[in-house]
This record gives C-alpha cells, sequence and structure tokens, in this order.
C-alpha cells in the first residue's frame, strides 16, 4: 500500500505556539492618488467598483485593490535591508520568481511558487516545482465615500518618448483618487507564530508610505475619537485562537463617513456578541483585541522583532 505524507512545510516552528492574527484598518487619502486599472483613448482609468444598494440604486467607488496592497507588502519585504544588502536577494526571492523556501520569511507568510524546477549558478541542488500556501490574505479597499475622480492633463514621460520615437510630448489626462478619500482595509492571518506575524506587521506599516501607482503614493491610518475623548489612528489588531470578536468591516454600501464610523466602532466594541466598555485592550479568553494607538504598540513590538530575528547584521550605526 502506498502512504501519502502530507505536510505544510512549516515544521521547524511546531515548537511555537501559533494564533490567528487580523488587521483592520481606515487609511486616508493625503493627496490625490492613482490607483491603475486601465488605459481608455488618451486616459489613464483608476479603478473603481459598482455597488448595487438594497434600495436598488447603483453607486460607484473608488476601489484600493487588496491585490495591490498586497504587491505592494510583499515588494516592501523584497526590499528590507539585510546585511547591508537585500532581504529578497539573501534568500534569491523576487516578483514573480518566488523562492518557495520555507525558511523565507517573505514565502512563508505570502506563499510562493515554482512551476517547473529550475537551478541557479550559485546553488548545487535543483529548486524543485513547488506550491506553498500564503497564510495571509487581503480584504476591502472599497472607499466610503461616493466622489467621482477627477482628471488631470498630464504630458508623456521622456523616456515613452524615446521608445516611440516622438519629439513632442504627447498629452494625456490621468483619473486620481481625490484627496480625502477614506479606505476600510483587512489582512487575515492564518494559524502564525509572532515570528511569522512580525513579518506581516512590518510589511504593513511599510507599505503605507508606498501604496498609488506613479506619483504622489501614500495612504495614513485615519484618526478620530475611538476609545476615548484623544484622536487615534482608526486601527485594529486581533490575536485569538477562537474568532469571538465582531469583525469591524465597514460596508462597501455606506456613503456617509459618520455612518461608517459608527459601523465600525459598533463591532470594535462587541466581543461574544456581548458590548464591552471602550478600552484599547479588550480581552476574553485566548481571544485578543488591541485598539488605536494600543495597536500601533503591538505592531511597533512586532516590527522591532522582525528587525532583531531578520534584519540582522545592518550597519545602522554609521550615520555619523
Amino acid at each position: 500500500m502506498r502512504t501519502i505524507r502530507a505536510t505544510t512545510g512549516l515544521e521547524d516552528q511546531h515548537n511555537l505556539p501559533r494564533f490567528h492574527y487580523d488587521i483592520y484598518a481606515i487609511l486616508e487619502g493625503g493627496q490625490e492618488l492613482y490607483f491603475g486599472h486601465e488605459t481608455q483613448v488618451n486616459v489613464n482609468v483608476v479603478e473603481k467598483v459598482k455597488i448595487s444598494r438594497v434600495d436598488g440604486e447603483e453607486i460607484e467607488k473608488c476601489y484600493l485593490s487588496p491585490t495591490k496592497r498586497r504587491g505592494v507588502e510583499r515588494r516592501v519585504l523584497i526590499w528590507a535591508p539585510k546585511e547591508n544588502g537585500f532581504l529578497g536577494d539573501s534568500f534569491r526571492c523576487g516578483v514573480p520568481h518566488t523562492c518557495s523556501q520555507p525558511k523565507c520569511p517573505i514565502c512563508r507568510v505570502f506563499g510562493g511558487l515554482i512551476t517547473d524546477q529550475i537551478k541557479e549558478e550559485s546553488e548545487s541542488e535543483p529548486r524543485k516545482a513547488t506550491t506553498m500556501i500564503g497564510r495571509l490574505t487581503h480584504g476591502g479597499g472599497v472607499a466610503i465615500q461616493v466622489l467621482a475622480p477627477e482628471e488631470k492633463q498630464r504630458a508623456m514621460h521622456p523616456s515613452k518618448l524615446q521608445q516611440q520615437g516622438e519629439e513632442t510630448p504627447m498629452p494625456f489626462k490621468r483619473e486620481y483618487n481625490e484627496p480625502g478619500l477614506l479606505y476600510p482595509i483587512y489582512n487575515h492571518c492564518l494559524s502564525m507564530t509572532e515570528s511569522e506575524f512580525s513579518s506581516v506587521a512590518y510589511a504593513f506599516m511599510g507599505s503605507l508610505a508606498r501604496l498609488g501607482a506613479g506619483n504622489p503614493k501614500g495612504l495614513k491610518i485615519f484618526e478620530d475619537k475611538l476609545t476615548g475623548e484623544m484622536s487615534e489612528p482608526w486601527i485594529v489588531v486581533d490575536r485569538y485562537l477562537s474568532p469571538i470578536g465582531k469583525r469591524p468591516i465597514v460596508s462597501p454600501s455606506i456613503t456617509v463617513i459618520d455612518e461608517a464610523q459608527k459601523q465600525f466602532k459598533g463591532a470594535v466594541f462587541s466581543i461574544g456578541g456581548e458590548k464591552q466598555k471602550p478600552d484599547s485592550k479588550l480581552i476574553r479568553g485566548s481571544f485578543h483585541r488591541y485598539i488605536g494607538d494600543a495597536a500601533i504598540v503591538t505592531l511597533s513590538k512586532c516590527i522591532e522583532q522582525f528587525e532583531a530575528e531578520v534584519l540582522t547584521n545592518v550597519d545602522a550605526e554609521t550615520d555619523d
């Protein structure tokens, strides 16, 4: 009889505790942003989604695609400094050519794929065709407000002129998501150690300043009153074995900021179907929820752990 042994490929950390982790946040565009979707005749169009509301009305909203966020986060890790080089180079891991090694802090979280057996010049053994399933998923991204993209005229980039043999710039128009749009976004992590989640935290926080195609780039975490009377970032980090906390996910059909905030806050302070007193930390059994500034503190500790464990041997003391 033939025996089949199925494994995750991650047996090297079976002695460490694992949890599920979630990050919920509302991001704010501080300036016009271009999230590319397609090019029509002389117009670069931003990505939008159509939504049918319960009253039959159909609305269209700007969209920060989860796949775009995932790509930026992965590149943040690939270009992270390691040994005065780059983390991706140290594992020969990139996009789309992932290394799919269990020891790689990028692939063991985001997943990896090698379609055919390959052999690097510096390696004695070939890398076999393999699939490493990622344990990080992304969601959300539908803007709260209904604001039509603004359109601005641009000149063709000099590199494009050279490619096409043109002597004078060819004007074109580009759509932009208007400044101030709010985007509820979510990251969900399946069965990770603290060490593995530290790479998620590093990638998430590092990607915020780099989201967008072309320039300008970058979003920030929206700030307002959340747990008390002081303004703080609207972000929640969950760590749990059982998902008993209500998920603070904003309905895409909502178009009013106050209504979206009310729905988000209502879910944040609901654990096991019971309303909780607003606080920066909510704990029930194995379920831990960190809210606002406490969530930033939690992510910051994870980022410092990632720096200590992964970004080692970086000469960061010679900045004088």
